[in-house]
């Protein structure tokens, strides 16, 4: 699914709840102006208000990555995982810029309670990043480069082969470690 189209299956399920952009922006936590890019796709989120939304409107976060009602189990063959999503973790005036690309393993798996995605997170200024914090937890595992995760006050560098499982309600921030990028495989679990 493309990034395009996570606006308007949001604005679709807020619709169909009967509620209003300014009830869910007051019941997320999230500036009006927010919502309303997310809604008409001119903003890259970044998965934390992407979880607030899920939560408000009672659904799955994967309610707005996926499309299928399948109920077996979710195959995913090597190099056939599609771009999912694009996310940026800069402050909202520079959300043009996307700092991650998010391949889904298993959307087409109904009724999940865990995300899981190749991540590939492009070098970016650390400076103009900005560190996220949501219900749930993340388990991170580096498949190539290096990767400085900022959590709470302490910093860990994970090169190839090293992982990360923490509370994702800490403060966390997930970059490349230098110029060259990282790629890493992600599973993010966010409770409805």
């Amino acid at each position: 699914m493309a990034n395009k189209n996570i606006g308007t299956k949001i604005k679709s399920i807020r619709e169909s709840k009967k509620m209003t952009r300014e009830e869910l922006a007051d019941r997320s936590n999230l500036d009006l102006m927010q919502i309303t890019a997310i809604e008409e796709n001119t903003n890259i989120p970044s998965l934390a208000p992407l979880i607030k939304i899920a939560r408000v409107l009672g659904v799955r976060l994967g309610t707005f990555l996926d499309d299928s009602d399948d109920l077996g189990p979710a195959v995913t063959r090597k190099n056939k995982a599609n771009e999912t999503i694009h996310t940026s973790d800069t402050s909202t005036e520079k959300h043009a810029k996307s700092h991650n690309n998010f391949f889904a393993l298993a959307p087409q798996k109904t009724g999940r309670t865990m995300e899981p995605f190749i991540v590939e997170i492009n070098p970016a200024n650390e400076s103009e990043l900005m560190v996220s914090a949501h219900e749930g937890e993340e388990f991170i595992y580096v498949l190539g480069g290096i990767v400085k995760i900022v959590y709470g006050q302490t910093t860990y560098i994970l090169e190839e082969g090293d992982s990360i499982y923490y509370d994702s309600i800490v403060d966390h921030l997930v970059c490349a470690a230098d110029e060259n990028g990282a790629k890493i495989l992600a599973v993010v679990y966010a409770p409805m």
